[in-house]
């Protein structure tokens, strides 16, 4: 997809990631909704847009942690700048760590992490399927994909994640409906640097012995890219791929090897 002169929708986009593909989309010719449950730092992403094109962006407070907060977003977005032609549902938390966290962070983490996804594909997709074209894009993770280390509900929630963004594909992939799923490893956001994954900086520690750590606008280039070129999997990380193929072909030496990992880090 070409997003020149299109309608784009960025969830958690006040920073990280999420301020950064608003701002790159958008100097892609994009006009961009930058949604945020920080609704002053999505004013802030939309106001530094606007300062380049007036009247391109706007900036919208939206708790995409439940269906009505998805469904006022798009309204707004709807509102603003018609019907929407890629929406990247890229917000997400990163709490919890083991069988002892408690229920309502469980929750938390299913519902920004993958029931917003659900949330928001039931609410465009029908549109999408009748006008024969539209994009939906997620943010999961490597961890999707693979594990996190110190955190149950981030492995858990990412990898529904990049299963529901697979069951889009498959089910509305020859109906018009492009999708792809970010998954990238280490990225410099607070989320990395407060050691969100697991608590006590283990997450932290786990993904900067995984790789290079990227920057947002690093991530926001390879997105684009993909988006261009409408592939499912983006993976900023290529090692990643090699991790996944390793997983796959003898999934118990993995395990055993994550383990180990897991050994070194926690000390």
């Amino acid at each position: 997809m070409d997003l020149n002169g299109r309608h784009v929708v960025v969830t958690g986009a006040a920073g990280g990631i999420g301020k950064a593909l608003a701002h790159r989309f958008h100097a892609a010719g994009a006009r961009v909704v930058a949604a945020d449950l920080n609704g002053e730092g999505a004013q802030r992403t939309a106001e530094e847009l606007n300062a380049v094109r007036a009247g391109s962006a706007l900036g919208v407070a939206a708790d995409v942690g439940t269906e009505a907060g998805n469904v006022a977003l798009i309204g707004a977005a709807d509102d603003a700048f018609g019907q929407i032609d890629l929406f990247f549902a890229n917000a997400g938390v990163g709490t919890g760590t083991d069988l002892d966290t408690p229920e309502s962070v469980w929750e938390t983490a299913f519902a920004v992490n993958t029931h917003a996804h659900r949330w928001a594909a039931k609410h465009l997709v029908p549109g999408w399927v009748a006008r024969g074209e539209g994009y939906f894009c997620s943010t999961a993770s490597a961890a999707g994909l693979l594990s996190q280390i110190g955190s149950a509900p981030y492995s858990m929630t990412k990898h529904a994640a990049v299963a529901f963004a697979e069951w889009l594909s498959i089910t509305y992939g020859d109906r018009g409906v492009k999708v792809s799923c970010l998954c990238p490893q280490g990225v410099n956001t607070d989320m990395l640097n407060g050691g969100a994954l697991g608590g006590e900086n283990l997450g932290g520690s786990v993904v900067r012995s995984a790789g290079v750590v990227l920057e947002p606008a690093d991530v926001a280039e390879v997105v684009l890219q993909a988006i261009t070129d409408e592939r499912f999997l983006i993976l900023p990380h290529p090692e990643v791929a090699t991790y996944v193929q390793r997983k796959a072909t003898d999934v118990d030496r993995w395990l055993g090897g994550m383990r180990n990992l897991q050994a070194r880090i926690s000390g």
